[in-house]
């Protein structure tokens, strides 16, 4: 009998010492200083992944580890050979099936470029994702303003047919495979951007309406603010947002934004953020009737009266040098150029589209101009003292979600439309864009955003992947006037 007491006693024992390990390692595990331990070496481990990826994005040279290189480089060589190789002869098939279709004018510039100067090209370096992410659609993409390596992407429904829960998401350059932040948001997040005289705020528009402040320094992710309260709020998606600077030569603490809505509900709102968030219309969007010519001997005939007065807003851009002006696109395809300080009517109304504008922007460096793009399958290029397009550029028979002027040329932008992203350089051409990468099969292109400092850009697709392109070979052109 005693030996079975021993025994009971020491098992009691055992799983007393036991218990407490499992206790101890739970306390280790739970700690804030192992947390933060393990952050740093996920870093680390990442670094080590994609370090050549990293490299190349940040325009560094590609360091190779020697011992791995003297071991392999026969191999790879020949591997690199046999792939020009490769490369050679697709191109060479390439041209002989272009040949068929295409004018010999067109054809001795390609075969030029071919054989003497390097064309340009789009390299995927990696993609922001993660199975969070999947089977959500990315709709807006934005920088930190004082952060070059921290991004937010917004996360919605691609159909909005089959809305459901949304989410913004903060990524670091620094691990690609998860987000330092992630917010959960009740509807689809339409638009989102971050705050310049506060780089931690970054506001988020979602599908029904609602606008959010999140600060991205805390891991909570409820909302600073909320416009759930506001009895102005907007009843439709908000399509756009913005923090836009009020004067430019400001600098520092004196730096003052407004932060301006665009949505469904016919309306462009600037809101206020005091202790609650609130919100004052700066234009209502009216349907406007084409100018139609009288016909001789035709009196002031009235005007037939559309059944609504309203059309929805879809996207704006403010001018680059004056802040009082912007740009408004709207469903029906008209853009307006509209003032701040006169809510009652358009200066100027864009007439070319011929479904809902989804992009408008100026210029940075020709701020008279302007391109927009559209569901028609076009984009338009427009100067603002003329309300008839300049250009029209239209590549593909597919709705043009994005396009982005690039930050160090007047003449290059990037569209993206259902299943290709161009870059067009209208210095080389009007009529094609210089280079384009295709999606993988049943993925849509849905936004883009040029990297400031480097020679990438981004792109946002369907299936929830943000995907990172370094763009080589494209000319840098001295003159930034167009």
């Amino acid at each position: 009998g005693s030996t079975t007491s021993i025994m009971i006693s020491e098992s009691a024992v055992l799983a007393r010492i036991h218990k407490e390990e499992e206790h101890h390692l739970e306390a280790i595990l739970t700690s804030e200083n192992f947390q933060q331990d393990l952050f740093f070496m996920e870093r680390i481990l990442m670094e080590n992944i994609f370090q050549p990826k990293l490299a190349a994005y940040r325009q560094f040279p590609v360091l190779t580890d020697p011992s791995v290189m003297s071991d392999t480089s026969g191999a790879v060589a020949t591997v690199e050979e046999a792939k020009q190789e490769e490369h050679d002869k697709e191109n060479k098939d390439k041209i002989e099936q272009k040949e068929a279709f295409i004018g010999p004018s067109i054809l001795s510039d390609q075969k030029k470029t071919i054989e003497g100067t390097v064309p340009p090209r789009m390299e995927q370096l990696w993609s922001y994702t993660c199975d969070i992410t999947h089977h959500h659609s990315v709709s807006s993409i934005a920088w930190n303003k004082v952060n070059p390596d921290l991004l937010a992407v917004g996360y919605g429904a691609f159909d909005f047919k089959e809305q459901k829960k949304g989410m913004a998401c903060c990524w670091s350059l620094k691990n690609p495979m998860w987000p330092e932040r992630i917010f959960r948001c009740k509807h689809g997040v339409t638009a989102l951007d971050f705050s310049l005289s506060s780089p931690y705020l970054l506001a988020v528009g979602m599908y029904n309406g609602s606008v959010a402040i999140y600060d991205v320094r805390s891991s909570n992710d409820a909302p600073l603010l909320e416009s759930s309260a506001s009895s102005n709020k907007h009843t439709g998606p908000v399509w756009q947002l913005r923090w836009v600077e009020q004067d430019k030569s400001a600098t520092g603490d004196s730096r003052k934004e407004r932060l301006i809505c665009i949505s469904a509900d016919c309306r462009v709102t600037e809101w206020l953020i005091q202790k609650r968030l609130d919100c004052t219309d700066l234009m209502k969007i009216k349907r406007t009737a084409s100018e139609k010519k009288k016909l001789p001997g035709e009196k002031g005939r009235k005007r037939e009266v559309p059944i609504s007065r309203k059309t929805a807003g879809t996207c704006f851009d403010f001018h680059p040098k004056d802040p009082n002006f912007y740009l408004a696109g709207t469903e029906e395809g008209h853009i307006h150029k509209c003032s701040c300080s006169c809510s009652e009517q358009f200066l100027k109304t864009y007439r070319g589209h011929k479904g809902p504008v989804y992009k408008v922007t100026w210029n940075p460096f020709s701020t008279d101009i302007f391109i927009s793009c559209s569901a028609d399958w076009s984009i338009i290029l427009w100067h603002q003292g003329s309300e008839t397009p300049i250009l029209t550029f239209s590549s593909t028979t597919a709705f043009v979600h994005d396009i982005m002027w690039s930050p160090k040329s007047a003449f290059i932008f990037a569209a993206a439309n259902e299943n290709r992203v161009e870059m067009w350089d209208l210095s080389v051409s009007i009529f094609n864009p210089v280079v384009s990468c295709f999606a993988s099969p049943g993925v849509e292109f849905t936004s883009l955003l040029f990297a400031k400092n480097t020679n990438c850009l981004l792109v946002g697709d369907s299936k929830g992947d943000v995907s990172v392109f370094a763009v080589q070979n494209l000319a840098a052109h001295s003159s930034n006037k167009v």
